[in-house]
């Protein structure tokens, strides 16, 4: 910390750095209204143990920790995938089985998948986020795509 920089600026400076980031990820995982809770709590966690945190190798990562830590108190429930405006109510706009078949995927392999299919982040990313090396990130990642692809019943990728 630079002289003449308070505890609050540093942390400021960090939350606009990191929250955006732990809140997608978060609500990615556990759905909209757990992800934010969990997201405000961690950075609660984060401003009551500055003085700690920011000290870390990667604060962002822990405070994804404590995220998941908080969200775990809430059952996430089942929301079925929405459907294209315009089709039966039998058809949905995306494979019907997507939405099961990620929630049988690991915590860690849903959200490599995830964040890297769906948002298009890296694994450098995905791996400072989850505090992993960015090998662990693409094991999870292919075993998470192994298994959609199983259960989904899709034999090659074109």
């Amino acid at each position: 910390m630079a002289v003449g920089t308070s505890l609050r600026e540093t942390f400021t400076e960090f939350m606009i750095e990191a929250e955006p980031r732990l809140r997608r990820t978060l609500v990615s995982l556990y759905g909209p209204e757990v992800g934010r809770e969990s997201t405000a709590d961690a950075l609660a966690y984060g401003w009551e143990h500055w003085s700690k945190v920011k000290e870390m190798d990667n604060a962002a990562g822990y405070l994804f920790r404590v995220g998941q830590s908080k969200a775990k108190k809430h059952r996430r429930p089942e929301v079925p995938l929405p459907k294209e405006p315009g089709t039966p109510d039998r058809e949905h706009w995306a494979e019907p089985g997507l939405d099961h078949a990620l929630t049988d995927l690991s915590d860690h392999q849903r959200t490599s998948v995830l964040l890297i299919h769906g948002f298009g982040w890296t694994y450098e990313e995905v791996s400072q986020l989850m505090g992993v090396t960015r090998s662990t990130v693409q094991r999870h990642t292919e075993r998470g795509m192994t298994k959609l692809r199983k259960a989904l019943e899709v034999h090659s990728v074109a």
